[in-house]
């Protein structure tokens, strides 16, 4: 950028070592600034095996982040059930478990808690489930101990997970469970997979709505499409009166302030066969979803 005396560079890398970055680094920087005589210089560093991956543009994936601003109003629940809704609409979909710390798709999914293995080309197999392909730190995590780590580990964990497992050739959806709030993963995230759409989770309550319009604002900021918002435990159904527990409003208010779209009120409920998450198609809940799967798709192929 001759106007501003500043170099940037994208560096291609065989493997995440930052050890060899800061190396790479130091030698240009003394080329570009002492030899050349410019200011500025941003690198930023791009693993080759993306070519081989999930976020190769050629394979032209579409992804849907799954945001809230706090912990409790149901964002795993409704990442979920969007991805199974979605593949009941016909779409070959995977999801992505990148909730770090609070890990609980497996668990939703009522699924064993055991290490993924890995196929010929030591990459990670995902596990199926409900027709979706699924990956999540959980598998990962011995004895239920906690996620201790940092952000740079947290990172090389996201890489493994967009770089490093065998999905199908065919998907078309990855659904992202993304942790509550706006921090370092959620940076990583838009590194990854900067043409990432969201979706914004809230509950009626006004903390949880308030709390939720900086989730997607932070969105924004990283150029990420909204897609709308979905308002989860909008309402309790009780002998056919529907009893808001949690308030009203929320949602809207969270859709009227990012300047989009309150796409599904889901009712509290639980579903009926015990299932510990899932919504079967019988249910009005799991109707609500299949809804939802197809606003979002629609708008998503309009584009």
């Amino acid at each position: 950028e001759e106007d501003e005396n500043k170099v940037n560079l994208v560096i291609g890398i065989a493997k995440d070592d930052d050890e060899t970055k800061k190396q790479v680094k130091r030698r240009i920087a003394k080329v570009i600034k002492i030899d050349l005589g410019y200011k500025g210089l941003k690198i930023d560093f791009e693993l080759l095996k993306k070519k081989d991956s999930i976020v190769d543009e050629k394979r032209k994936i579409k992804y849907i982040g799954v945001a809230s601003g706090k912990g409790g109003v149901g964002k795993s629940t409704v990442a979920a059930n969007l991805a199974v809704a979605l593949q009941r609409i016909g779409k070959q979909v995977g999801i992505i478990d990148a909730d770090i710390y609070g890990s609980s798709i497996p668990t939703l999914f009522n699924m064993e808690i055991k290490a993924p293995r890995a196929d010929e080309n030591e990459k990670i197999i995902p596990f199926e489930t409900h027709g979706i392909e699924l990956i999540s730190t959980e598998f990962f995590i011995k004895d239920d101990k906690p996620v201790m780590w940092r952000g740079p580990m947290l990172g090389k964990m996201l890489n493994n997970f967009f770089y490093d497992v065998a999905w199908k050739e065919d998907i078309e959806y990855i659904v992202v469970d993304l942790p509550p709030g706006t921090g370092d993963v959620a940076l990583d995230i838009q590194k990854l997979i900067p043409e990432s759409e969201m979706v914004i989770v809230t509950t009626p309550h006004p903390s949880a709505s308030h709390i939720a319009r900086r989730a997607g604002y932070a969105a924004k900021s990283l150029n990420h499409d909204i897609l709308g918002v979905v308002e989860n435990m909008s309402w309790l159904n009780h002998n056919g009166e529907a009893l808001k527990i949690f308030g009203e409003g929320g949602g809207k208010e969270v859709a009227d302030k990012l300047e989009t779209d309150l796409l599904q009120q889901i009712p509290i409920g639980q579903p009926e066969d015990g299932h510990p998450g899932i919504y079967s198609m019988g249910e009005d809940i799991g109707v609500a979803y299949i809804g939802l799967a197809n606003k979002l798709v629609k708008t998503i192929e309009d584009k």
